[in-house]
């Protein structure tokens, strides 16, 4: 089974790493990166360089789509490549999947049209805008229409277990889960602006302002 991995300017690492570590453990699953074009992608930030080995139209039939999130999601939201490729794979995939602003991606090519969908926090009144009902939560499955969101960047690691299961079977995702040794510890219970003062969220509007 081939799981077609979007790659485009500006997304964020770990919304395509996160569920490419997991997938990639499972000798049934092909991986490739794909986009508008062949060659390097700069991330958010820039720091980090990441390679499309295919072309959008190299792709034309994959299993599995994952659609990661970052802020180069609101350059294609107008129209273009990637939602041109989304709407052609669609009817023809196993799963379409997003992570994170991904999901912004996936409302804007149509898919979402009046479904539940996670993703970012800080998008959902951007994703209700586009057609989708957001709700808060780590991974919402619609899966009579093969559709399944995840909300902000770690969060695609968990739905790639998932996948796993859809696609193999409950000990593939587990053996995928300990392989990379996913047991999450956090130091702190800080995963979402609910679950923190606004101390907290003051930097993170700080931080956001110099680093996306």
């Amino acid at each position: 089974m081939q799981v077609a991995i979007a790659l485009f300017p500006r997304l964020t690492a770990l919304d395509a790493i996160g569920p490419y570590e997991v997938l990639q453990r499972i000798p049934e699953l092909d991986i490739v990166f794909t986009g508008e074009r062949r060659g390097e992608v700069r991330t958010e930030n820039g720091f980090l360089g990441l390679t499309v080995d295919a072309a959008f139209d190299e792709v034309p039939a994959p299993d599995v789509v994952v659609m990661p999130g970052g802020v180069g999601t609101r350059d294609m939201l107008g129209g273009g490549p990637a939602l041109d490729w989304l709407r052609a794979v669609h009817p023809g995939t196993r799963f379409t999947t997003s992570v994170c602003s991904g999901s912004l991606a996936l409302a804007a090519a149509g898919l979402l049209d009046g479904l539940t969908a996670t993703s970012h926090w800080s998008v959902y009144d951007h994703l209700r805008q586009l057609g989708a009902v957001p709700v808060q939560q780590r991974v919402v499955e619609h899966l009579d229409r093969r559709i399944i969101t995840a909300a902000g960047v770690s969060s695609g690691i968990d739905m790639a277990i998932r996948l796993a299961e859809l696609l193999v079977d409950d000990v593939a995702a587990r053996a995928a889960q300990v392989f990379i040794e996913y047991d999450p510890q956090p130091p702190f219970d800080a995963g979402h602006p609910s679950k923190v003062d606004a101390v907290v969220m003051e930097r993170v509007g700080e931080y956001a302002k110099l680093r996306s």
